[in-house]
């Protein structure tokens, strides 16, 4: 693959629903899946599929019609997650399973109740079980531009280690601005030694 290809990553079906008076049926969503496919976008995040039966539904049907998109759920570090998404997206010609935990230290203080520790063992047993699944695993860290740059750069390695190969660094809070951002990913791509093993994702809040 040429260094210089941008992949594009839809979440429209996925965080684009989360705004307000933007909830689909199902038939909205299959419509939309079916555009983007045509424009040949390369992942389709279709929804979550843990989060309701509906959105299983929707995901699995297009992962069924889809032809050239990558089609990918959502799902937590919670082994459920895992295996509701790896369900939804089997049908799909190139299925992709997208897996996240917060490594901020304020998200594990007071959201999670986790030590760095955990985050970590977390991370290697749910990347390794949508491996199960799928080759194609991407893995957020969410809260990225919150998180300690020494313990970012050991969430990302510990990822690619168990099999993610696309990692993900979202500014979820809209924390940084266009500078710091740009200077965060440049540093991820100098300290994480197995990061030419991935491909690096961004996901940028502008609201």
């Amino acid at each position: 693959m040429s260094k210089e290809k941008i992949i594009i990553f839809d979440t429209t079906l996925r965080d684009g629903e989360q705004a307000a008076g933007a909830s689909m049926t199902m038939e909205e969503k299959i419509a939309v899946a079916e555009n983007l496919d045509r424009m040949k976008v390369d992942v389709i995040e279709a929804g979550f599929a843990f989060a309701s039966k509906g959105d299983f539904a929707a995901i699995h049907e297009i992962a069924k019609r889809t032809k050239y998109a990558q089609v990918c759920s959502l799902a937590r570090a919670k082994m459920d997650d895992i295996d509701a998404a790896g369900e939804a997206v089997k049908p799909a010609k190139n299925p992709r399973i997208h897996t996240f935990i917060s490594t901020s230290e304020i998200h594990l203080k007071y959201q999670f109740k986790m030590t760095e520790e955990e985050v970590l063992e977390a991370i290697k047993k749910t990347v390794s079980h949508a491996k199960s699944y799928t080759d194609n695993v991407e893995w957020s860290a969410m809260d990225a531009t919150r998180t300690r740059r020494e313990y970012l750069y050991k969430a990302v390695e510990t990822a690619i280690k168990a099999g993610a190969t696309t990692v993900n660094i979202p500014d979820t809070v809209g924390y940084a601005i266009p500078e710091e951002f740009g200077d965060l990913i440049a540093q991820i791509k100098n300290n994480v030694p197995n990061i030419d093993k991935a491909i690096i994702s961004v996901h940028c809040q502008n609201d």
